[in-house]
């Protein structure tokens, strides 16, 4: 199975003002911006893990030719980031992978794998986690709506602890179109004057969230982090 190729850039927009500035100027920009949906989700990330034990557990779970995959990136040398996600009513297991040299967590390029486990509740899927020697980072909130153009879809998310920031992100199936779909982004992001959220500051939002995450997870509490 092929993997795929995720490209995404982060623009920290702050408030809600900023937050409906960019969506109307997002939409005077392209030829055609449509919302496709928006909801409400759970994020929880983890640390550690046995990748044997994570395989073994979701054996039985995840269809054969997904769990092949699953173990590719999983013996595949480079930074992971595993987290759960709840959204809709269904339990997601996301397993990222960098390509380049930035963080899995938060990362410009990526492979991406998931698995929906359809009306699970986020505590059973994490369970499956725990039991394969992972634990908790931290878990996140936020409201999100999703648009897309061009084959270009745009996040719109109101995190806890963070508060408005959008997402740029292309997924293509081949690896040597990555740096071209992130310089299109990139193109894009200043037509409409956003700027890139500098790894190295959105590292630090990263780690400062993760020590304090119960202070912020399920609330509307922000910080600022230069």
């Amino acid at each position: 199975m092929n993997h795929q190729y995720e490209v995404e850039i982060k623009t920290l927009l702050g408030s809600k003002e900023n937050a409906d500035n960019f969506i109307k100027n997002l939409g005077n920009s392209v030829e055609k911006l449509e919302k496709k949906w928006e909801n409400s989700q759970l994020n929880h990330y983890f640390m550690g893990g046995d990748h044997d034990k994570l395989l073994q557990n979701t054996k039985w779970k995840v269809p054969l030719e997904k769990l092949q995959s699953l173990k590719n990136i999983l013996q595949t040398q480079g930074k992971h980031s595993v987290r759960t996600r709840f959204v809709d009513g269904n339990s997601i297991l996301v397993v990222k992978l960098s390509v380049d040299d930035t963080s899995s967590s938060n990362g410009i390029q990526r492979i991406e794998w998931e698995e929906v486990f359809v009306g699970m509740p986020i505590n059973d899927l994490d369970t499956i986690l725990l039991e394969s020697d992972f634990h908790y980072q931290a878990k996140w909130s936020r409201e999100r709506v999703e648009y897309e153009f061009d084959n270009i879809t745009v996040c719109l998310d109101k995190n806890a602890g963070y508060w408005y920031l959008a997402e740029f992100e292309m997924v293509i199936a081949n690896p040597d179109e990555t740096q071209r779909a992130e310089d299109n982004l990139r193109g894009i992001m200043a037509r409409v004057w956003v700027e890139e959220l500098d790894q190295g500051r959105l590292g630090r939002m990263f780690d400062y969230y993760n020590e304090n995450w119960r202070d912020y997870y399920g609330t509307e509490k922000t910080f600022t982090i230069d």
